[in-house]
């Protein structure tokens, strides 16, 4: 079979048609590509800006939250150190009388004693004194072990703050509307004595021939 000029100039036709063809083909899948990164870009976006939405959100929610704790312990503080208060304000009247079946008279019962020195402070909640003796009283609404030797390591620099003292025995006492498992025991170990709430009233609750310890 020959070929003759016009089946040369049609298979030009052809391929011609075939290559602009491919163009709109390729110019199609560019246009689908670019149309696909756009919506891909601005999903991104959307994400990232719901992202931010979302980090802010959380952020001002734990603001929120440190502001209401804040808020919540400073009203516990506040109840505590009422609380404390009023437990002190319950033993200290109590000691006047407490201590005279102990051979202990007391002619001074003093609240919240604090004394500084060398850059350190020593408090006492209840101190109770006589021409002979000195008594110093932890006082908590709940008592616990640590309580007792927070006491004992303040008895043991007592002296150092108060030097006025040195010429008096010195007792301890801890005192507790609430004790702990073991904090009594352990504090009659120490050779301190220990009150409690009893009724409407305030006892110790040592056997009276038990002595105590002098610090």
């Amino acid at each position: 079979m020959t070929t003759t000029a016009d089946d040369v100039w049609k298979l030009l036709a052809e391929l011609v048609e075939a290559q602009k063809e491919t163009e709109r083909c390729f110019q199609e899948t560019e246009r689908r590509f670019q149309e696909t990164e756009r919506v891909l870009k601005e999903q991104s976006l959307e994400t990232e800006r719901r992202f931010q939405e979302t980090e802010r959100i959380l952020k001002e929610q734990s603001l929120k939250t440190d502001r209401q704790i804040t808020r919540v312990s400073q009203e516990i503080g506040n109840l505590g150190g009422k609380w404390g208060r009023f437990v002190e304000n319950m033993v200290a009247p109590a000691c006047e009388t407490l201590f005279l079946n102990r051979d202990i008279r007391v002619h001074q019962v003093s609240q919240r004693v604090r004394k500084r020195l060398d850059g350190k402070t020593l408090e006492i909640d209840v101190l109770v004194t006589n021409e002979n003796h000195v008594l110093v009283v932890e006082v908590k609404s709940s008592l616990s072990v640590d309580d007792v030797k927070e006491l004992i390591k303040n008895l043991t620099e007592f002296r150092q703050f108060f030097p006025e003292y040195n010429q008096k025995q010195l007792y301890g006492a801890v005192a507790g509307i609430e004790i702990e498992e073991g904090a009594d025991k352990y504090a009659y170990r120490q050779g301190l004595f220990v009150l409690a709430q009893r009724g409407e009233n305030v006892a110790i609750l040592n056997d009276t021939e038990v002595q105590p310890k002098t610090w």
